[in-house]
């Protein structure tokens, strides 16, 4: 017999060995590694998890000749272990190998060994943007973070473009692992819905965390908003009760959000942070001016107050300020590290300006929900320029119904509104505007291309001295991806041409 049975921390003890390999993907696999059969990264539904093809992927690990598995006992007895085992294999059953795996990348890593203290950033929107606030703030305290979120993975001596907003759980233990290894004390890290659903953040512990808000987005993934607000809400929901937050994890949500107040109510050790109320363990601010040069806050927060002014524009950035804000505190930082937002200049893709010689107000942002596309049009609608000039799309292959929505909030807050593609993925690119056309009732002036630059091209020839141009839904990213192929793309740079200042 080639197979035994071992426990956990027989497993963790090889983990930890030098020169150990674990790995989740059968066509990796190879002789002595260590393989974690985990179930489709898809929701876990009202059926549990999906572990349909589990056992043939497990069948392939074993016959590369991984000296150990780790799997669900329904997908061993289904594998055939036994027959396609070839020398002498280790076995651990486990009723949750997504656990088991952050407890062996934990081990390998030793990411529980190093003092990286993480502070974790959920919700529809803002995430990006309070990831690049706390770590100016973070600097400014004299410490040394490392991000890892939607625009890409940095930390001293390493840059790379992000291929995810929160990586699978071994390349998150790795990264943490080099993060300790250059030196970063804080760890900032944007987390998805998906990870947090498919535990790919399983054996972190997080100092802090935020929630900045909660809209429709993911419903082709997510089975409804509760469904998807349960995801979130288990970064602000204790161990005990099968969450993420520890008894000394800094928790901070928007209140000015329906979903924020219910994790404030849930747990009075969340400190709130709100534009329209104060009160005890809330962070209160008030927008004393806005207009396109930026924003000027009064913040009142345990007796104390204070002012900043920010270049950034818009209520939404002004959350987006309160929240850092009111996490930075709760972690004991203090007030003087605030300071390094008020010449924080903005995040690429996010009502980033495109600069230009002939002085047009253009504006790339990465708004591709309803909610986001109504905050960035309000912001440039509270600057008071003279005309919008509205250019979006939407995703293929992802939640038709929020595309009428977003028609919907164009149509009211623009006053010329460019329909074109976004990334169409495998769907024809008439359909998602048919889709988007639903909602556009009322628009003043409409104009259909589905050739994306083409569609900047004939918002750029409308555009005059004094109005904003508003280019939604792709912001930083540098590809359109049609069929399964991204293709160079970048909206600043197609603005950049075509005004001649490349």
């Amino acid at each position: 017999m080639n197979v035994t049975q071992t426990d956990m921390a027989t497993v963790l003890a090889l983990a930890e060995k030098p020169g150990a390999t674990l790995c989740t993907h059968s066509g990796e696999a190879g002789k002595g590694d260590i393989f974690v059969s985990l179930p489709k990264a898809a929701s876990t539904g009202l059926n549990g998890p999906d572990y349909t093809d589990a056992q043939q992927y497990l069948t392939r690990a074993v016959c590369a000749g991984v000296s150990h598995i780790i799997c669900t006992q329904s997908v061993f007895d289904a594998a055939g272990v036994e027959e396609a085992a070839t020398g002498p294999l280790g076995v651990t059953v486990v009723d949750d190998p997504r656990t088991a795996l952050g407890e062996l990348a934990k081990a390998h890593y030793k990411t529980d060994r190093s003092s990286i203290g993480i502070l974790g950033i959920t919700g529809t929107n803002g995430k990006t943007t309070s990831t690049y606030l706390l770590e100016a703030i973070v600097k400014a305290a004299g410490k040394t973070p490392g991000v890892v979120g939607t625009v890409e993975y940095r930390w001293p001596g390493h840059e790379e473009v992000s291929p995810l907003t929160t990586p699978d759980c071994l390349r998150l233990h790795s990264m943490l692992a080099s993060m300790w290894a250059a030196g970063v004390d804080t760890a900032i890290m944007e987390l998805s819905s998906h990870s947090i659903d498919q535990n790919r953040v399983a054996g972190l512990s997080f100092a802090g965390a935020i929630f900045t808000n909660l809209t429709q987005d993911h419903l082709d993934y997510h089975r409804d908003m509760e469904d998807y607000f349960s995801a979130k809400a288990k970064l602000f929901t204790s161990r005990e009760k099968g969450g993420l937050a520890s008894l000394d994890t800094a928790l901070v949500v928007n209140l000015d959000d329906t979903y924020g107040e219910r994790l404030f109510v849930a747990n009075d050790a969340i400190i709130g942070f709100s534009l329209q109320r104060g009160g005890d363990r809330v962070v209160h601010g008030t927008i004393l001016e806005q207009g396109r040069d930026g924003l000027h806050l009064r913040m009142a927060y345990a007796g104390d107050s204070w002012e900043l002014r920010s270049p950034l524009v818009g209520a939404f950035n002004a959350a987006n300020l309160m929240g850092v804000q009111a996490l930075t505190l709760a972690l004991g930082f203090g007030r003087k590290p605030l300071q390094a937002l008020e010449s924080f200049a903005g995040v690429p893709g996010r009502l980033e300006r495109v600069n230009n010689p002939q002085g047009l107000s253009i504006f790339v942002d990465y708004a591709h929900t309803p909610d986001a596309l109504q905050k960035a049009l309000q912001a440039l609608r509270g600057a008071k320029f003279e005309r919008i000039v509205t250019v979006f799309g939407c995703g293929g292959n992802r939640d038709r119904t929020k595309r009428p929505l977003m028609g919907k909030t164009a149509a009211t807050l623009s006053d010329v509104v460019v329909v074109t593609s976004d990334n169409p993925r495998r769907e024809d690119c008439l359909a998602i505007l048919a889709d988007i056309r639903l909602g556009l009732g009322g628009a003043r002036n409409v104009i259909e291309e589905v050739d994306r630059k083409k569609a900047i091209g004939l918002a750029l020839d409308v555009l005059k001295p004094g109005d904003a141009l508003l280019i939604a839904g792709k912001g930083h990213e540098p590809y359109q991806i049609i069929g399964d192929t991204k293709y160079p793309f970048s909206d600043q740079q197609v603005v950049r041409e075509y005004l001649g200042c490349v």
